[in-house]
């Protein structure tokens, strides 16, 4: 498979967040989405006033693998057990085999043998607060993690919020990097204007580091998931963008939205009846566009929110297994089933 890099679509970047809501919704459970979120907006805009988030770095402590040059990553994992999966494990393994010296930040408590088994692929491992979700934890662990040395040239953003790879990342990371300078992603999502998802991003040069630095930097953490996904995954393609660095994804939504048969379309809603119309309401390419990302484009993941939740009450997500490599389903089973379970009593 050959991957090749899009530039963030400027016609997308000028859709609203509205459209994107509308997408797939009725009217009436867009209505309720917009009450829920200006709910959660109002209450979490009066705790954080009353009571701020204050982030707490918890623990640090050197991983075992040795350093291999500039290029940097910063992993953040979360699960409700704490338990750090084999997939992860894995995850991490394949990022350092690509060259990265891997940070692991948890936002949870890992036992243990866990937290050890981590040090093999990672330069740094970091214990926080869980405050801030991903752009908070990102944020302290690229202070921590590149204070006192030179600027990478090459800063990696990843986490555990999909499940694989079942595709080697190599031509992937490669595709990056024959994009010279920039900031460049996965998918490219149109909810709330053109913008690179946040599961992994990856800055090259010195000028899209600094960037990309800077932005972690702005951030202040909020109760709010609205808040904190509009400052932080959207509004870092606005920033980089307004500082003239090169915006691109491997899978650019317009190219995710072609072929779709009009039994796809179908499955979003009547509205989408007409081609077009997966343009004028921009879809999650992650959820909606799971199974044509897979099976025609060459995508490496599945999102694990819509493996286990569906939020969108898309049809035929419980035949997910069936995009799955066979040797690929046990590893991916076992971090669901340690996402769910209990925490464990003992911590490092």
């Amino acid at each position: 498979m050959e991957y090749a890099l899009t530039d963030v679509d400027a016609a997308g970047s000028d859709l609203g967040r509205a459209a994107h809501g509308l997408a797939g919704k009725s009217r009436l459970r867009f209505a309720r989405r917009l009450a829920e979120v200006g709910a959660e907006l109002v209450g979490a805009e009066l705790l954080d006033r009353v009571w701020p988030l204050r982030p707490e770095i918890l623990a640090t402590e050197p991983g075992d693998a040795e350093r291999q040059g500039r290029s940097v990553g910063l992993y953040l994992h979360w699960s409700g057990s704490g338990r750090v999966s084999a997939m992860v494990l894995r995850q991490l393994a394949l990022w350092r085999a690509s060259g990265f010296d891997m940070v692991f930040v948890t936002n949870a408590a890992p036992p243990a043998e866990d937290w050890a088994a981590v040090a093999a692929e990672t330069v740094l491992r970091i214990r926080r607060r869980n405050v801030g979700r991903d752009f908070g934890a990102w944020r302290d662990a690229a202070a921590l993690a590149l204070e006192g040395h030179e600027p990478p040239e090459e800063l990696l953003l990843a986490n555990d919020s999909v499940l694989g790879p079942f595709l080697p990342l190599e031509p992937l990371v490669a595709a990056w990097r024959g994009g010279g300078e920039g900031l460049f992603g996965m998918t490219e999502s149109w909810g709330g204007g053109s913008h690179l998802q946040s599961y992994a991003l990856l800055a090259r040069g010195q000028g899209a580091v600094a960037g990309l630095r800077a932005h972690l930097a702005r951030q202040r953490d909020s109760r709010s998931k609205w808040r904190t996904v509009q400052g932080g995954e959207i509004g870092l393609t606005r920033a980089m963008l307004a500082e003239g660095h090169r915006c691109a994804a491997l899978f650019g939504y317009r190219c995710a939205c072609e072929g779709l048969s009009a039994v796809d379309r179908a499955s979003f809603g009547p509205r989408f009846e007409d081609a077009a119309a997966v343009l004028r309401y921009p879809l999650n390419p992650t959820h909606h566009l799971w199974r044509a990302l897979v099976e025609r484009h060459g995508f490496p993941y599945l999102k694990t929110e819509l493996v286990r939740r569906n939020p969108g009450h898309l049809p035929g997500v419980d035949g997910w297994r069936e995009v799955v490599p066979p040797a690929m389903l046990a590893l991916i089973e076992d971090h669901l089933a340690i996402l769910d379970a209990k925490p464990a009593a003992t911590r490092p």
